[in-house]
């Protein structure tokens, strides 16, 4: 099974779930006039485990591929099919709600609710999902602008499109770039330092992943905007030694696979 959970899961209707969460937030409401907003997340969801029924905390869910093993852990699973994240944060941002609908994709929940305790009020607001792992293994790949000739090109097209087709699009890019980086490898072959130079002078060096000596890889998942980061990708190759970057841009429906070669117009670092 591509993805583990370690608790049985239900999911849970929109109704059911506005039901459910309700008396959740209202719960959370009262802890929070009676704590204030200073305490660390942990401290508010040990009191909600208290007070609430059927509430587990840390709640583990594996993404699986091979021999390869990302844990993930939901904040509080309410009477198994509730999902709530809970966050001491000045602001929500939309980092955090990218971060629960991830979790509700690998748990194939509907349902979810976002909660910010360090304001003086609760923050809180709903994040919703239809989409099963069935839905999200149906893509397409778009690779008018690839080539297997680059150096490591074909091995990364082929574990990226194969952990796709296990866990499905739209997880959180992280998980894809650290299974390909441990399926090339690992950190240790993977993980390296670029220098960045100017015509005249080194500026230092940068962290990159690399798919093969001389080729870095990148993943995005941009629903626009496309042509605008190819052209900083271009940029990016023209300030390094590196040869080529290999690029994913990873949405719902689609995979776009581009391969951008380095188009030297300057001396390099090593010329000075």
């Amino acid at each position: 099974m591509p993805i583990v959970t370690h608790t049985p899961i239900r999911r849970l209707s929109q109704a059911e779930f506005g039901d459910l969460a309700y008396g959740v937030m209202g719960c959370i409401f009262e802890i929070h006039c009676e704590f204030g907003r200073f305490f660390d997340e942990k401290i508010y969801k040990r009191e909600l485990a208290h007070r609430y029924p059927g509430v587990e905390l840390e709640v583990r869910i594996d993404a699986t591929h091979g021999a390869f093993t990302k844990a993930h852990y939901i904040d509080a699973l309410v009477q198994g099919g509730g999902v709530f994240e809970m966050k001491t944060v000045d602001a929500l941002a939309p980092r955090h709600s990218a971060q629960l609908l991830h979790y509700l994709l690998l748990a194939e929940l509907g349902h979810g609710k976002l909660v910010n305790l360090k304001k003086d009020t609760v923050e809180h607001e709903f994040v919703n999902s239809a989409l099963s792992r069935a839905d999200r293994i149906r893509f397409a790949i778009s690779d008018s602008g690839w080539s297997d000739r680059v150096p490591g090109a074909a091995g990364f097209r082929d574990i990226l499109t194969e952990l796709l087709r296990d866990w499905g699009t739209g997880l959180d890019l992280q998980l894809y770039e650290e299974g390909v980086t441990y399926f090339l490898g690992g950190q240790n072959r993977v993980l390296a330092e670029a220098e960045v130079f100017t015509s005249n002078y080194s500026l230092g060096h940068q962290r990159i992943h690399l798919a093969a000596p001389g080729v870095a890889f990148l993943l995005t998942a941009l629903h626009e905007g496309e042509s605008n980061f190819e052209t900083h990708i271009h940029r990016f190759l023209s300030h390094t030694n590196l040869e080529a970057v290999l690029w994913a841009n990873i949405s719902l429906k689609r995979v776009r696979f581009t391969r951008i070669t380095a188009q030297r117009t300057a001396r390099t670092a090593t010329e000075k």
